[in-house]
């Protein structure tokens, strides 16, 4: 149901602390009925930057900034605009002593619902959730997908049009953050808008219509994730566990790959742990493989990680 309809537009947003600058001139947009996904390392800025866009935090003041979150601009008029937003922060922030269904109740005042209408928008996110049988259950019983579940039920409760989740699924196995990316698609078939962040590869794959790669404040990359691996990065990857074999110029498998890159067919990245080798031709880096010893390498297509590396000089997690 994605419309070319802007929900949120950001132009030249940054945020100080001190001397470090944790947002450094950020400009995007994000439509209706999509999903945008900040990928990035712990500290590249990501949460920073959704807290200028609910009022959590203030940009550094600047006349080229501008902020809008549906349609309204940023601090302004940032109550019109959370009124129209449910927000899941990184902690889930639930009352521990309460069971399930009172924590959305306690909520549902907060967003001024009438009992009534409280009662069944519960009754309706319990189910949405799968939580029902749960909602008399204290919070401290449920497992750690269940109170992620919760938290986003909760943010839920007044039928939002933008839904901002950051880091939803961080700590979890990978059972429960399959069921939370299968509700996030059924949200965002129904018109919501879902802008999420994320250290998690995967997530950003399985979700995102855009992703805004995060590094050191500034976004180093941005687009549709299966199309910035078609433009922006080699097809195939060879990870070599003894990056030694490739500094050794007796080596056949290190002529081999000197050969492809002074022919523009292959290049490398360096890493303390290992050598990253990419081409788009799969034969290119088989023949480089033939000269390697078993068991000290794997050939695989490129991922979001590679392009992570080849955009900022990095792993992820580094």
């Amino acid at each position: 149901m994605a419309t070319n309809e802007t929900v949120i537009r950001v132009e030249h947003l940054s945020k100080s602390f001190g001397a470090l600058k944790a947002v450094d001139d950020l400009s995007f947009t994000v439509g209706r009925g999509t999903c945008s996904a900040f990928l990035g390392p712990n500290g590249a800025g990501k949460t920073t930057t959704i807290k200028t866009l609910y009022g959590k935090a203030r940009y550094d003041p600047s006349p080229e900034t501008r902020v809008e979150v549906l349609g309204f601009p940023i601090p302004a008029r940032e109550l019109d605009a959370k009124c129209r937003m449910g927000l899941v922060p990184q902690d889930n922030s639930l009352d521990e002593q309460l069971d399930v269904e009172r924590n959305l109740y306690v909520f549902s005042k907060l967003y001024g619902l009438a009992p009534a209408a409280a009662r069944r928008r519960i009754a309706e996110l319990l189910e949405f959730m799968e939580l029902s049988e749960k909602a008399r259950s204290r919070v401290r019983e449920l497992s750690g997908g269940m109170k992620r579940r919760l938290v986003i039920a909760r943010a839920l409760l007044a039928d939002p049009e933008l839904l901002i989740l950051d880091e939803p699924t961080t700590g979890l196995d990978p059972q429960a953050r399959h069921h939370i990316w299968d509700k996030i698609r059924s949200l965002m078939k129904t018109g919501v808008t879902v802008l999420l962040t994320t250290h998690y590869m995967d997530e950003a794959w399985q979700l995102a219509d855009q992703i805004l790669i995060m590094d050191k404040g500034k976004i180093a990359l941005s687009g549709h994730p299966h199309r910035l691996l078609e433009e922006k990065i080699e097809r195939f990857v060879l990870e070599l566990y003894r990056p030694e074999l490739m500094e050794d110029h007796t080596s056949p498998a290190a002529a081999t790959f000197r050969e492809l890159e002074e022919a523009g067919r292959a290049r490398r990245e360096r890493s303390e742990a290992r050598a990253i080798l990419y081409s788009n031709e799969e034969s290119d880096l088989a023949s480089v493989a033939a000269g390697l010893p078993a068991g000290s390498f794997i050939t695989r297509r490129t991922n979001l990680e590679d392009l992570f590396l080849t955009a900022t000089g990095r792993k992820i997690d580094e």
